[in-house]
Formats: structure tokens, C-alpha cells, sequence
């Protein structure tokens, strides 16, 4: 994190206040708290982008009804917070559900996210601790953190820590389950099973 408001806002005061604000800077709202977010590294938005080709190439050979937005804020229910992911996949026949959607970016329901992936950043706790606890809480079905740089701690991610990419998926008891993924291992992913890509090839952006 950068900064923060010193003043509590309501999600629409928040969503209000976005309107006002320049693109290339994106803030985030954490239980009532407007967080301004560091920009991104090269690297970072090499690996999103990335991530993006390829999950939307495997949803048009399967012919998903799938798709990735620009910029999509994430309205966690029941909490005055909401998240701008770096990858969103959104189920395209359910947004007619979503309430905000015909005049906002604004996503509120589990049904319209198979899958929302993170890239670590300078501020990896929160998508290790509480993104995680939010998104799970939310009943999100899979989440992904890609660690490239291995910021996380070595509880998280191991001693030595090394790049590692965290699939965790919602368990039939509401509770994400994870595997970790590393080098030359193939990731596994319950949406795309068939996707054949290593944690490697995602970490050096290689085919």
C-alpha cells in the first residue's frame, strides 16, 4: 500500500470518488478505507497481460461464455470494500444479474467469477491474508496468486522462498483448498483443466 484517506466512506461514496481521480492511478477500498495502490512493475503487467492471452484463448477453444475486463471493481457483500483484481474472469450470461453492471463495472456476485487471479506485489499481504479471507468469504470458486518475485514469507511460500504460484479452489465446505506450484510443474487449474502451462513458463512470460 501507498497511502490512505484519513475518512471512512460508504462503497458508493467510494465509487463517487474514483470518477473524480486520474486512470493510471487505482485505490482500492478496504472496509471503509480508501487505499491508493503502488503502481505497477514492468514485470508485473508483463505477467497479467500474459495470463490474459492465454486464459482467453483456452475459453474460445472450449467455447466458455467467458471474458476478461479492462478494469472491473469487485463489491465484496456485506463489507464496505471492493477490489480491483488484476485478472477478473467474468461469466458473461450472468451479468444481467448484477445489479450495477448496465451503468458501473461493478461486479457483486460469485456466480458472475469462476476465477480471479492476483500478482504480487510490494503489498502481498493482502492477497495472501486478506483478499484471500475475502474472496473465499465472498465464494468466489478459484483463486490464484502468482508470486513472481517471492515476496511472500517462507511460511507462505517456503525456505528458501522462490517464485511460486498458489491455486487455491472453494472446498464443498466453503473453504479454499491450495496446491503450489513451482519451476517446471504444471499448473492445475479445476476451470481449465486441460491448460498445459508451467509455473515457469507464466514467471518468464514464455509459450
Amino acid at each position: 500500500m501507498i497511502q490512505s484517506l484519513q475518512k471512512l466512506f460508504t462503497f458508493d461514496e467510494f465509487v463517487d470518488f474514483l470518477k473524480t481521480q486520474p486512470e493510471n492511478i487505482c485505490y482500492e477500498l478496504y472496509d471503509g478505507e480508501i487505499i491508493q495502490m503502488p503502481l505497477p512493475k514492468g514485470k508485473h503487467e508483463k505477467i497479467v497481460a500474459f495470463l490474459v492471452m492465454i486464459l482467453m484463448v483456452e475459453c474460445h477453444r472450449l467455447k466458455l461464455e467467458y471474458g476478461i475486463p479492462s478494469k472491473t471493481l469487485v463489491k465484496l457483500e456485506n463489507k464496505i470494500s471492493g477490489y480491483f483484481p488484476d485478472v477478473l474472469l467474468l461469466n458473461l450470461p450472468n451479468l444481467v444479474n448484477e445489479v450495477y453492471w448496465e451503468n458501473e463495472s461493478i461486479i457483486t456476485k460469485p456466480e458472475s467469477i469462476p476465477l480471479v487471479i492476483e500478482v504480487v506485489s510490494t503489498n502481498w499481504r493482502d492477497d495472501y491474508h486478506k483478499k484471500f479471507a475475502d474472496y473465499e468469504e465472498m465464494g468466489i470458486q478459484e483463486y490464484w496468486i502468482v508470486d513472481y518475485a517471492a515476496l511472500g514469507s517462507k511460511e507462505l511460500i517456503g525456505d528458501p522462498k522462490q517464485p511460486t504460484i498458489t491455486i487455491y479452489f472453494l472446498s464443498d465446505e466453503g473453504e479454499y483448498r491450495g496446491k503450489q506450484f513451482r519451476g517446471d510443474e504444471r499448473i492445475e487449474s479445476p476451470t481449465f483443466p486441460d491448460l498445459n502451462l508451467t509455473a515457469e513458463q507464466i514467471f518468464s512470460v514464455r509459450y
